[in-house]
This record gives structure tokens, sequence and C-alpha cells, in this order.
């Protein structure tokens, strides 16, 4: 894959996954309460506002603030520069991992993005479940991560070893 093209599909992952997780944000801060849950399709779907000082699912959040700063911004930070680099410059990425790792690598900086603006936490707005099995509060930039994290994980279950697929 040409330098160019694999630039382009990093670039317009992150632009499209970056753009929507925070236009999203913005929506639900200008428009969803902190106290009460809007419930959309029979409790299936839960729109609340709130402000994730963790990680996944809130993990880290009772970290002393000092210490979850330095993780959760500088060392996500470090972390994504990283990937970054390792796929604009590595020549022996795998084509069928660029989109997966673009994915991983827009939801880690839309959320980083959070946590720079908004000193220290990140927007989540969306809940899903039913009856009692509900998930964590989410948002498009952890759909992103997880969507990449699963890409990968079938991708090296379905693809045979020793065939190459290109992107």
């Amino acid at each position: 894959m040409s330098s160019a093209n694999r630039l382009w599909k990093i670039a317009a992952v992150l632009l499209v996954c970056i753009g929507l997780d925070q236009l999203t944000k913005a929506i639900a801060k200008a428009t969803l309460p902190r106290e009460d849950a809007w419930s959309y399709l029979g409790d299936t779907v839960r729109l609340q506002l709130a402000h994730n000082y963790g990680a996944f699912l809130s993990l880290g959040d009772s970290l002393p603030p000092g210490w979850r700063q330095a993780l959760l911004s500088a060392g996500v930070g470090i972390v994504l520069l990283g990937l970054l680099v390792y796929l604009l410059w590595w020549k022996n990425v795998n084509p069928r991992n660029l989109v997966p790792l673009s994915l991983i690598l827009a939801g880690g900086a839309g959320n980083l993005i959070d946590r720079v603006a908004y000193g220290g936490y990140v927007v989540d707005f969306l809940n899903l479940g039913i009856g009692t099995l509900r998930t964590g509060v989410f948002n498009v930039a952890d759909v992103a991560i997880m969507a990449g994290v699963v890409w990968l994980l079938l991708t090296d279950f379905l693809v045979k070893p020793g065939k190459q697929e290109t992107a």
C-alpha cells in the first residue's frame, strides 16, 4: 500500500470518528440532563449526560487526581502518539489492520480531547440494555475503540495464517 493511500485512509477514519464523537458530545452537553435519563425503545436506549473521570467503565476514577491525570491524559497521549507513528511510518503494517487500528486511534483521541478540554473527564451519554442487564454509560469514541478491537480479533480468527488480505 502506498504511503499516500495509507495516509488518506487513516485521515478519513480520524476525521469522521473524531468529528462525529465531538459533535455528539457537544449535542449531549447542550441538551441532556445529568439527573434524569431520557428513555427510548422500551428503555432499551437511555440518554443521560455523565462525566467519566476514569477510563473504560470508570476504571481508575478513584485514583488520586494527579495519578489519574498522568495515566489517563499523558499516558494515553503517549500510547496514541506511538500508534499514530506506527500506522504512518512502519512499513510492515498489515493492510487489513489499518482501519481497525485507526478506529482505536480515533476513539482514544476523541476521549483524550475531552480530558484536556474539560479538566480530566470524558463526556458519556449512551446506555443500552434490556431490563436490569445494561451497559455502562459510553460515547461514540468508545464505540470506535470497541469496533476496532472486535474487528482486529475477528480478522485474526477468520483469516488463515499465511493468507494476506489487502485493505
